[in-house]
């Protein structure tokens, strides 16, 4: 198991068992942000194919966009990845709809 997946396999337990408010929380908060922040685009996939995977709503949804955002933003000619956080988006919508809707045509324009 990754550093980056074990950081965020904490953070979805912290939320789960904590106050938001709770200095835990806290903690995994900033703890994940530097981890992601500094991880490879696999390195995210990998990350959360593996949490989510065990737990689909482990992570909370700005996590789980910031962690594609970086992924992204790394790989932004793979088409495969774009469609990944396009349908991760979608599920938690409509507010980033037309964002998903530019990733996948994104994706098209690649193939």
């Amino acid at each position: 198991m990754s550093e980056l997946t074990s950081v965020a396999r904490s953070l979805g337990r912290s939320l789960d068992e904590a106050g938001a408010e709770s200095r835990e929380v806290r903690d995994a908060v900033r703890e994940f942000v530097e981890k992601v922040t500094f991880a490879s685009a696999d390195e995210i996939r990998g990350m959360l194919r593996e949490v989510l995977a065990e737990d689909w709503m482990a992570l909370p949804p700005w996590a789980r966009n910031l962690a594609y955002r970086l992924a992204c933003l790394q790989s932004p000619d793979d088409p495969e990845l774009l469609r990944e956080a396009a349908a991760d988006l979608l599920c938690f919508g409509p507010d980033w709809d037309a964002e998903a809707e530019d990733l996948k045509r994104r994706a098209a324009e690649l193939e």
